[in-house]
């Protein structure tokens, strides 16, 4: 029997402020997940036995070895009712039994993902968690999950939730903090609220990570747009939560070889989750090849520094502009190996572009610093005071590597470089302009 309205946003209430919990701290996630998503090529037309196959993919093509170690399931996999005692039940006919999948997964190596909304039901129709969050929770730890995506459909109405994005979220993790508790079995959380109500502000107090915008599409003014979003709110990722962007899109739809290097390459150092949503088994080498990129995954899981990439010039535009189809051009961050530069050219013909080493707040002045470029995997010289990458292609990037290379070269003029030139002034007081 249905409770009424007002006893039903009693028990919700009694439920979202027991035994609230600050942040999920439960030991997994430091690092972004790398793994599979079926969602973007497959969506609904998924079973067990794609999901093995693709499992099977991934060790055969090394994308295992190179860290892609979560294979998750998206929405549809649930019959469309609950059981009798409120369980959520997996679809009989293309996932039979939910412990055999993950005993498979296990078995060959990787973590399994699954999905829930914290909405009455999913995006696609399915049983949301709402009100059953400690149950659900149960049944995927019983199941042998380890990983949870967490869609924003279906949202009760506001006399019976009573709480906004921040409190229907803390429900679940409220409840996945209760499940390890009681069974000592720990999920990676991650928030999909499309970046409502700041959720950069508040996120790692839910989860291990949270999108910052819509869903994503498999063409380049999806992917510009996205990363003009991610270029204001760098700050807030670090070890165990971090801005999600969206699942990649590497061999889907029109992105040219190009496109899909700087789709990956800001995904990356950005250091967002990096799961794979393509068609395994019709990959291209050379998109193979941009998803197994060690050097730019090393940036990505570097365990000294969990910090993202941020701009230190915009470019075309002057700083601080938002603008979905061109975004900020010229980044920089800080990795064990040294500093870390993104160059993208959001134009569509090739481009120079230019940087003095200072502009980037992680380079130190009066030094030189040998090159390596991520893409081509060569070491591309000294630079000293600026550096200039050539021939840049139309939507295309440059990943650089600067590492320290001693002193400049005594003498250079004039003796500050950058911003500092506007006060470089000697020991008697002579300025320099």
């Amino acid at each position: 029997m249905a409770l009424p309205f007002n006893t039903l946003a009693t028990a919700v209430g009694i439920l979202s402020t027991a035994s609230s919990v600050i942040a999920l701290q439960n030991g997994v996630g430091k690092l972004p997940v790398m793994g599979y998503n079926a969602w973007n090529v497959f969506q609904c037309n998924v079973n067990e036995s794609l999901i093995i196959q693709t499992a099977q993919y991934m060790k055969e093509y090394g994308l295992l070895d190179v860290g892609y170690k979560y294979v998750n399931l998206d929405d549809c996999w649930a019959m469309k009712n609950r059981s009798s005692t409120g369980e959520v039940v997996s679809d009989t006919t293309r996932f039979p039994d939910m412990k055999n999948l993950t005993d498979q997964l296990h078995a060959l190596g990787f973590y399994a993902g699954i999905y829930s909304d914290s909405g009455w039901f999913t995006c696609a129709g399915y049983p949301g968690s709402f009100m059953h969050e400690e149950q659900d929770a149960l049944t995927f730890q019983s199941w042998g999950f380890d990983f949870l995506k967490y869609d924003n459909c279906a949202i009760p109405f506001d006399d019976v939730i009573r709480e906004g994005i921040v409190g229907k979220y803390q429900r679940m993790t409220d409840a996945l903090a209760t499940v390890a508790e009681k069974t000592g079995s720990t999920f990676v959380f991650s928030l999909c609220e499309w970046g409502w109500n700041q959720v950069w502000l508040w996120g790692a107090s839910m989860g291990h990570s949270w999108r910052i915008d819509g869903d994503i599409g498999p063409y380049w003014s999806s992917i510009a747009s996205i990363i003009n979003s991610a270029s204001f709110i760098t700050q807030a990722t670090n070890y165990y939560g971090r801005n999600d962007p969206d699942m990649l899109e590497i061999g889907n739809g029109d992105l040219t070889y190009e496109e899909a290097k700087t789709h990956f390459t800001a995904w990356a150092l950005m250091k967002a989750p990096l799961l794979i949503g393509t068609n395994l088994a019709t990959i291209s080498s050379d998109m193979l090849s941009i998803l197994k990129n060690t050097e730019i995954i090393a940036i990505n899981q570097d365990p000294v520094y969990g910090t993202s990439i941020s701009p230190f010039r915009w470019g075309i535009n002057p700083d601080w502009t938002s603008d979905a189809s061109s975004p900020a051009q010229y980044w920089s961050g800080q990795s064990q190996n040294g500093t870390v530069i993104m160059l993208i050219n959001t134009v569509d013909e090739p481009a120079d572009m230019f940087f003095n080493l200072t502009e980037s707040p992680w380079i130190r002045a009066g030094r030189q610093y040998a090159v390596r470029d991520l893409w081509t995997h060569t070491s591309n010289g000294t630079a000293i005071r600026n550096f200039t990458a050539k021939n840049v292609a139309p939507h295309g990037v440059a990943a650089l590597l600067l590492e320290d290379a001693g002193d400049e070269p005594a003498g250079l003029t004039p003796p500050c470089a950058g911003e500092a030139a506007t006060q470089c002034t000697a020991e008697d007081g002579t300025r320099y302009y």
